[in-house]
């Protein structure tokens, strides 16, 4: 069931998948993976978000490069029964960087829309140099006739640092203009870290036009600072149990911090 995804998401809740085939951590368990991913979609939707996006969180250390197949299996697996489960836009990151399998996994899951963490430009991470393929991935999503999958596209993405000196807004317009991306992330320096209001404000100076989402930190404390300059909110971290990663989603938390946006994010 494919879902008309409208043109900004005011609130993404994140599915952390617990630790894949092949992964050091992995469990064996697929079933216990796919049952914490239906349960966190599900309490996503139940309070009041908009879309979900699945990850492969819980694979740590990540590469650089293009997952092994089986992860890319594992994540249909998880994404095609988040599908079934809620009736929101789902959408895939498959990290560190693979937005083709990201890609592929949309044409499998009837997902939505992809995240990528380096689209454009050069970052230095804890993998090394990643290179964004902007070419490679509008020319795949074209490929697999995937019109309607949109591109949010990190600009310096978090855990990372831009190779050579790169101004934020410089990259914010590369990403949007050259890159062709369908939407910007904006995020602070780590998963759960505030995103500086500031750092927000800049882009949308850059691009007044551009879809641009904040990534990580949002919280009820700090939601107000980022409406006038969002369209959308990408959350995880402070909606689960104690603000912690490795705990459940609550419907509470989710409904919460849906509750703190008064008002929708500026329509772009």
């Amino acid at each position: 069931m494919q879902t008309n995804l409208p043109k900004f998401l005011p609130l993404v809740g994140v599915v952390h998948l617990g630790p894949l085939p092949g992964s050091p951590r992995w469990s064996g368990l697929m079933e216990e993976v796919v049952r914490a991913a239906v349960a966190d979609a599900v309490a996503y939707e139940k309070g009041g978000a908009h879309g979900v996006i699945v990850e492969n969180f819980g694979d740590v250390p990540f590469t650089r490069d293009r997952v092994p197949a089986e992860t890319v299996a594992a994540m249909a697996v998880a994404g095609r029964a988040v599908r079934d489960a809620v009736s929101l836009p789902v959408g895939f990151n498959v990290l560190r960087n693979d937005p083709l399998s990201a890609l592929a996994l949309c044409a499998a899951c009837d997902g939505d829309f992809v995240r990528v963490n380096v689209h454009s430009g050069a970052m230095l991470t804890d993998q090394g140099l990643i290179e964004g393929d902007a070419f490679a991935t509008a020319r795949k999503r074209r490929e697999l006739g995937l019109g309607h999958v949109k591109i949010l596209a990190d600009v310096l993405v978090k855990h990372a640092v831009p190779l050579g000196n790169l101004a934020l807004a410089d990259a914010a317009r590369d990403t949007v203009e050259r890159g062709l991306a369908d939407a910007l992330i904006v995020s602070g320096v780590g998963t759960g870290h505030p995103t500086a209001a500031t750092d927000v404000a800049r882009v949308r100076e850059a691009c007044p036009g551009a879809v641009i989402l904040i990534g990580s930190g949002v919280a009820p404390g700090n939601i107000e600072d980022y409406l006038p300059y969002a369209d959308g909110f990408i959350v995880g971290s402070s909606l689960k149990r104690g603000g912690r990663l490795d705990q459940p989603v609550e419907v509470r938390r989710v409904r919460r911090l849906a509750g703190c946006m008064q008002r929708q994010p500026r329509p772009g």
